[in-house]
């Protein structure tokens, strides 16, 4: 059987895992604490630093096949193991390329994929050079996810939010939506994309609220969309599984925002919603199967389920019950014992044939279930 390892054990690697038990792998994961949401799920666990070299040689070096559930890992352990022999998926020059939003933005230009104008600001005493490009977006080179490290410049009254820090200021698009396309790549190249999904972001936590798959989208963006994620996982030249998050404006233009190169949690309503959810492509890409079917089963959405404002500690799912009696949902909770604000702790998806239905249901799902803490 073939030994899989997964650097990271959140929430990804757990859905991961669950898939894998569908599969001749035997897995191996490292994180920092067994109590993480991987750590029950996998055949053997590794405590340990994924940030640091040493900790992830000694845990993929004997390993047949090594794969990512969050961008921070140590790079030159990854390409010291792809030297000897372990495959690593995606390669370690794709992470090496995303985990800074520098180089990030380098790459889409080098290859002429179109995302927004920006210039790179060193210093908060730089970025005061190029104040007659906002409004604009400050986006810190490093560290930021779920929304942190990015910060929006409407005028040069707002300086004082902007980053001291390697960073890029971007051009504020105006959006009129926010898209992610999954695209799957097989070891020897061949592509399977999923339907455009549409994204609705938290305007206060700036991450993924709901979501609904297949967005329907004007002939135009649709093809765009697809052409342009196409075209950036082509460019990485490696195989993996890839989430490109797109934003489109009111001209109908599509501009790449970032690319995520793993499983991703705009892709987490394909478990239900899809015929090969992301997690099971994932392992087929990783142990060289033929990629699966990527067509929707039906309409589906997905709810974050995100810890309640004014709450921490341990987690306390109000509501869950009545979620659960609703025929169409499946509900998705994390394994964090403690929540706080803001913090994922599961997702709800929703399939149904109607769409007005379908959003009816995920309204109510939101004004359900809560994710507070214990009293």
């Amino acid at each position: 059987m073939i030994k899989a390892g997964i650097l990271g054990g959140g929430q990804l690697g757990r859905m991961l895992l669950q898939a894998a038990a569908n599969y001749p792998v035997i897995t191996y994961v490292m994180e920092k604490s067994v109590d993480c949401p991987s750590g029950h799920l996998c055949h053997h666990f590794v405590a340990g630093d994924i940030s640091r070299e040493e900790d992830v040689y000694a845990f993929g070096k004997e390993l047949d096949v090594l794969t990512i559930e969050i961008e921070r890992v140590n790079v030159a352990a990854l390409e010291r193991l792809s030297n000897e022999g372990v495959k690593v998926i995606p390669h370690p020059t794709v992470i090496k390329t995303i985990q800074k939003k520098i180089s990030q933005k380098a790459f889409y230009t080098d290859n002429g994929i179109p995302t927004p104008d920006y210039v790179v600001t060193e210093s908060l005493a730089e970025l005061e050079n190029h104040l007659e490009r906002l409004p604009a977006v400050h986006k810190l080179s490093e560290g930021g996810y779920d929304g942190r490290g990015v910060q929006i410049l409407e005028s040069n009254q707002d300086l004082p939010l902007a980053f001291d820090a390697p960073a890029i200021l971007e051009k504020k698009v105006k959006i009129s939506r926010e898209l992610s396309m999954l695209v799957a790549c097989s070891q020897n190249g061949e592509l399977a994309v999923y339907p455009p999904i549409e994204m609705m972001v938290d305007p206060y936590l700036n991450q993924l609220d709901y979501q609904i798959s297949p967005a329907i989208l004007p002939d135009e963006v649709y093809w765009k969309a697809e052409a342009i994620a196409v075209k950036v996982v082509q460019a990485f030249k490696s195989p993996g599984l890839f989430a490109v998050e797109l934003l489109v404006d009111p001209s109908n233009d599509v501009w790449v925002n970032e690319t995520a190169p793993r499983v991703h949690n705009s892709g987490h309503h394909t478990i239900e919603g899809n015929y090969s959810s992301q997690f099971d492509m994932l392992w087929r890409i990783l142990l060289g199967y033929p990629l699966g079917n990527t067509d929707p089963v039906l309409t589906s959405a997905m709810v974050n389920l995100v810890g309640a404002p004014n709450h921490a500690g341990n987690a306390v799912y109000e509501g869950l019950d009545q979620i659960l009696s609703i025929g169409h949902c499946f509900v998705h909770i994390y394994g964090k014992e403690e929540t706080r604000p803001g913090r994922k702790m599961g997702h709800v998806t929703v399939l149904h044939a109607d769409r007005s239905e379908l959003l009816h249901i995920c309204n109510k799902i939101k004004h359900t279930i809560r994710v507070t803490s214990e009293k």
